[in-house]
């Protein structure tokens, strides 16, 4: 299996999306006779280190840097004419644009994204169904079964709808230190409990949420790991003296901030997915997972397709500060529930290592490969008429917030009955 890579964005970087598609592609290329990956790449010495950085040679896209859109639309044009093109046995991609494309000129396409695209741009609807639909198409990656339930409600053939959930890299975890030597290196006093976040400091990931718990908790450090800047998040930290920002880290410093946590933080918060349709199943979850340490997140259907309340993680109603706080204290209150959730995440960790999901996306692969193209499922009915709908509130949004991403109506359908942190 002959695999030809295409990845849209200036590498390296540092994003979510640049890390998990570079990091899947160098897990895949091992199992393939032949890859190659195709990039805006443009001297010799940025391509010779994102090939160090991807296992494989790097095809140069002939595009121009700026801007991003222009950029994505030449990358496509560019990639059917390469000789490598012809030669693979499928496209690897989570551009739209390149795969439609990539079927055009009669190649085959495996697609790998996070994102419910049919929900969040309706009017893309009938030329997702076409193109998901194509006897060429293979298969679409979710990165979750939340999205992946978006593509099925569309009508796409359960056949070519897989969920491989993302996954950690076990080196960067190989040098640990104890929790009271990381505290005294990162400058928190002996005996204080802490409360880790890493990740993008923004209003989009509900770290207003964490604060509020924090104002509750004066005898707790907060720790917040990933400023690049000074924005609404770091003024409204100012405010609280037990929160500390520090500025983006890189892997090695960042695995002292995970080692001196008493729990690490998933903001409990609806909004990254239902203000700005953003986040599904946050990357950090599979590293926390590793960690060993004790997780605090939110009761959120994407967070339960792995975090279990009371078994590997301790969930809490998200948007609610003070049942935040409450789960935290009742966390860092209890060594025994701490040691059992650690210990508990640590073990459920070996399933999602980048490794293992490069094994489960090759067997798919080659499974579908070898199986005739399923049937289309039959749209159902009045599909037109809600999808008008869709598209008209879709506008509406568009205008109103110049985000081209519509978050669903109500992202946390399933609700629990499991009683709150404090009763």
């Amino acid at each position: 299996m002959k695999i030809l890579f295409t990845y849209e964005n200036p590498l390296p970087n540092d994003q979510a999306d640049a890390e998990v598609f570079v990091t899947t592609a160098k897990y895949l290329a091992p199992l393939a006779p032949h890859a190659w990956l195709h990039a805006p790449a443009r001297s010799r010495v940025i391509r010779a280190e994102v090939a160090a950085l991807a296992g494989m040679p790097v095809l140069r896209a002939w595009a121009p840097a700026k801007p991003a859109a222009l950029r994505h639309f030449i990358c496509g044009l560019t990639l059917v004419w390469h000789r490598e093109f012809r030669e693979a046995d499928l496209v690897y991609t989570r551009n739209l644009w390149v795969a439609w494309l990539a079927v055009l000129f009669r190649q085959r396409v495996v697609f790998d994204h996070y994102r419910p695209w049919p929900d969040q741009i309706p009017p893309l609807q009938p030329v997702i169904y076409r193109l998901f639909c194509h006897r060429r198409f293979i298969a679409h990656i979710c990165h979750s079964e939340y999205t992946r339930g978006r593509y099925l409600a569309l009508g796409v053939p359960a056949a070519k709808l897989y969920c491989v959930h993302n996954g950690f890299e076990p080196e960067r975890l190989h040098t640990r230190l104890p929790t009271a030597a990381a505290k005294a290196r990162i400058g928190v006093a002996p005996g204080r409990k802490t409360a880790v976040y890493t990740g993008r400091i923004n209003h989009r990931k509900g770290l207003d949420v964490v604060i509020e718990a924090a104002r509750r908790l004066p005898d707790h450090e907060f720790v917040l790991v990933g400023s690049s800047g000074d924005g609404a998040i770091e003024a409204l930290a100012r405010t609280v003296p037990n929160v500390r920002i520090v500025p983006w880290q890189s892997e090695e410093s960042l695995a002292t901030y995970v080692d001196a946590a008493d729990v690490l933080l998933i903001p409990p918060s609806r909004r990254p997915l239902a203000a700005f349709g953003s986040t599904v199943l946050p990357l950090k979850v599979f590293f926390y997972l590793a960690s060993g340490r004790p997780i605090v997140a939110g009761d959120t259907p994407d967070l339960r397709e792995i975090l279990r309340h009371g078994e590997n993680a301790f969930l809490c109603r998200p948007d609610h500060p003070e049942e935040l706080a409450t789960s935290i204290r009742r966390v860092t209150g209890d060594a025994g529930l701490a040691q059992r959730l650690g210990a508990a995440a640590r073990a459920d960790s070996a399933a999602y290592t980048w490794d293992a999901r490069a094994h489960r996306i090759v067997a798919i692969v080659r499974e579908r490969l070898d199986s005739p193209p399923p049937c289309a499922d039959a749209r159902r009915a009045g599909h037109r008429r809600a999808w008008l709908a869709e598209c008209g509130r879709w506008i509406g949004h568009l205008v109103r917030t110049r985000s081209w991403a519509l978050p669903p109506r109500d992202p946390m359908i399933a609700s629990t009955t499991r009683p709150a942190a404090h009763e």
